[in-house]
């Protein structure tokens, strides 16, 4: 299958860091699939994400959606959030607006659709998330999960190809972990591509399909979930070895 997302050879180091976030990352993600990006904090991970939809420019190296090379204008830019959506770990980050239904619609406004579009794509992405009662609702006055689900409603609603998501199940129940997987795996079915950062192995050997460790800004491996944990060497690399 085609790959929808690729990092090739990505170096970026952060303003005033004496050490590089990114030291020469490569990812190839496959479209439709379900990856799980493992790692300890530190070794990269919420940096590929933040180059993958343009946040971040590497200072060498090159980024690929759909086969194209991105580029940084604000127009190329738009469109690659657009296709490309990021859910970030604390939901504060992305709730900004009096009401959660003005929060979601915030994407689709910028793309200057219509406002029947608009009302639409809402309706679409609070039924997915299973937050209808919620539209009226000030985004501050929710649970820690209805957030978490009103944020990724809002990156839903852009109708993006690829979905990343950065360590949002952390500190869900399990019953809320189980619904937002559940949503991701409906995703994955209509075609949506979701890559996840996560410290959960259980996720990353038994919800992913693809797992990629990263280390020191470098993706080492990337393979099936039983080939991955066979490995010793990666395993002591992402987790205690009480939990293997």
């Amino acid at each position: 299958m085609n790959p929808i997302l690729e990092l090739d050879n990505v170096h970026y180091r952060y303003p005033g860091q004496p050490d590089p976030a990114l030291r020469g990352a490569s990812l190839s993600v496959p479209a439709g699939s379900k990856v799980a990006i493992v790692g300890r904090n530190g070794s990269g991970k919420s940096t590929l994400f933040l180059h993958c939809n343009g946040i971040l420019r590497p200072h060498s190296g090159t980024v690929r959606v759909g086969g194209r090379p991105v580029t940084y204008d604000r127009c190329s830019l738009l469109d690659l959030r657009r296709r490309v959506g990021i859910v970030f770990q604390d939901p504060e980050d992305q709730l900004f607006s009096a009401s959660v239904a003005q929060d979601i619609s915030f994407g689709p406004l910028n793309l200057g659709l219509d406002g029947e579009e608009i009302r639409r794509r809402v309706q679409v992405a609070a039924e997915m998330c299973e937050i209808t009662e919620l539209l009226n609702r000030p985004t501050h006055a929710m649970s820690g999960g209805q957030k978490t689900r009103a944020a990724l409603a809002g990156v839903l609603a852009m109708d993006p190809e690829v979905l990343l998501v950065d360590e949002i199940t952390g500190s869900l129940d399990p019953w809320m972990r189980r619904q937002i997987l559940a949503i991701f795996d409906r995703l994955v079915s209509s075609g949506t591509t979701v890559i996840m950062a996560t410290h959960d192995m259980r996720i990353a050997r038994g919800w992913a399909d693809m797992v990629a460790v990263m280390d020191a800004g470098r993706v080492l491996a990337t393979d099936r979930p039983d080939a991955i944990f066979a490995d010793r060497n990666l395993v002591e690399l992402i987790t205690p070895e009480d939990e293997w």
